[in-house]
């Protein structure tokens, strides 16, 4: 058993806090080995990491997640401290970052895009470097996913991917998470589908989640906004060995008929130019995910949405996109997300007790 798998089962016992549930509860129950330990590895995309350290990953998201809800302490970091690198605003991952950090006892400093040097007058490896030496931990959200590996091969302390270009990691843990407490006997063999710009970081990452954890995956959307092929056939043999599966279809009913979970998108990605909206409108309002979408599904299937999300007019671009476009919903119709169905928020949440299970793996 590595060390992580020990820490798991009484991480609480330093500190005199009460002793947590196990993290390594799902596994045991399914007679598998326990993971190796995550100790002082980066997170940067699943494509690291084995099916068996992805769902520790997410078993320890379950137990953080009632230690929070049941309001016990649980500072095991204390003493250490991380740094927050965002060159791209957000909500959900700062304040997660910063709400897990806190409550494991960390210290956390955010350094907005005009409060670092990084890349402008310092290099990504002379600064990852300098932070390496004062931080026990780095948390990178930008563009180019070169960046986080950069800073991964040079700090010398575990990097975290907030959010490249290419993939978003940490959201994964939270999905899957997400989709474990709705289908909890079991999400090997469920089919999830990916309406719309399947070329984008979340699809990206999903493909890859799916594959390694067991998934049907299927990324409904145009031709032209689809998955890089080197990255399809790479999980279409991982997918071989964990008895999941790929698909990229053009067919809305294709897609979604007996779909488990119907997974969506914003059209156009932050730090992409303005300029795009009326083709992505053009190419992606057919994938809008409407009430008539989840009918074709499952009648227990769920709506995510990693969010933000228009799917009204009470946003600034939202207003903008309407006055200009006529459209009042985009990626997907009022009427599920505020749905039985959508679990949008319960997956929101789930960002935190996901990013401090990767904090925590990573740092003890």
């Amino acid at each position: 058993m590595g060390s992580a798998g020990r820490k798991a089962r009484g991480v609480g016992e330093a500190n005199g806090t009460n002793r947590p549930l196990r993290a390594a509860d799902d596994s045991d129950e399914r007679n598998e080995p326990m993971p190796t330990s995550l100790s002082g590895r980066s997170f940067l995309k699943l494509l690291d990491f084995t099916p068996d350290e992805i769902r520790h990953l997410i078993a320890l998201s379950k137990q953080f997640k009632n230690l929070k809800l049941t309001k016990t302490p649980h500072r095991y970091l204390e003493g250490k401290n991380i740094v927050l690198l965002f060159e791209k605003t957000s909500t959900r991952t700062r304040c997660s970052f910063e709400v897990a950090g806190r409550d494991l006892g960390l210290g956390v400093t955010y350094l907005d895009p005009g409060s670092s040097q990084m890349g402008k007058k310092e290099s990504i490896e002379d600064t990852a470097r300098v932070l390496g030496r004062m931080f026990d931990g780095i948390e990178y959200r930008g563009y180019a996913q070169s960046i986080v590996e950069d800073l991964a091969a040079n700090a010398g302390v575990p990097v975290w991917n907030g959010l490249t270009d290419e993939f978003h990691p940490t959201q994964m843990i939270a999905d899957m998470l997400t989709v474990e407490e709705n289908f909890p006997a079991g999400i090997e063999g469920l089919k999830l589908v990916f309406m719309g710009d399947a070329e984008n970081n979340v699809a990206n990452s999903l493909m890859v989640a799916c594959a390694k954890l067991g998934l049907h995956f299927v990324a409904c959307g145009p031709k032209e906004r689809r998955p890089h092929a080197a990255l399809v056939e790479t999980c279409t043999e991982i997918a071989r060995e964990s008895g999941g599966s790929v698909t990229l279809t053009e067919d809305v009913k294709e897609a979604c008929t007996g779909a488990d979970v119907i997974y969506t998108d914003i059209w156009v990605s932050m730090g992409e130019p303005d300029e795009l909206w009326a083709e992505r409108i053009r190419l992606l309002e057919p994938y809008r995910v409407t009430r008539d979408v989840m009918a074709m599904a499952h009648e227990n299937a769920i709506f995510l949405h990693c969010l933000p999300s228009f799917h009204d007019t009470k946003t600034t671009i939202g207003a903008e996109i309407a006055e200009k476009f006529g459209i009042e919903e985009m990626e997907v119709e009022d009427a599920v997300f505020e749905s039985k169905q959508s679990k949008v928020f319960d997956e929101a949440e789930n960002r935190m007790h996901s990013i401090k299970a990767i904090i925590y793996a990573t740092l003890a």
